[in-house]
């Protein structure tokens, strides 16, 4: 009877530690990073456009400096920071898009 118990409460002991490391698990180990031209690319979150399947609604950060939320058109190669339509240059993380069609 009293291995039993404590049989119990051990599992139940197991089972709330694991729980308890599962609630703590940092945000930044979901994230993607690839290393792309001595730069360190990381996909905080990511958004796929229903009717443009071509374009992406992504947050990055880019060596540690998170990036606003752009619109990166992968099929006309630019990118929509707000008003401002950049079109993709060299080493810019736009040249990513395969990243981004793999990260849905």
């Amino acid at each position: 009877m009293l291995k039993a118990i404590l049989l119990i409460q051990s599992s139940i002991a197991f089972v709330l530690l694991l729980l308890l490391t599962l609630l703590f698990i940092p945000p930044a180990w979901a994230s993607i990073c690839r290393n792309y031209d001595g730069h360190q690319i990381c996909i905080i979150s990511i958004e796929r456009s229903a009717k443009k399947y071509w374009e992406y609604r992504a947050a990055i950060s880019v060596d540690g400096v998170t990036r606003p939320v752009e619109i990166y058109n992968c099929r006309d190669r630019f990118i929509q920071q707000g008003e401002k339509v950049l079109p993709f240059s060299d080493n810019d993380p736009g040249e990513l898009c395969h990243l981004l069609k793999n990260r849905r």
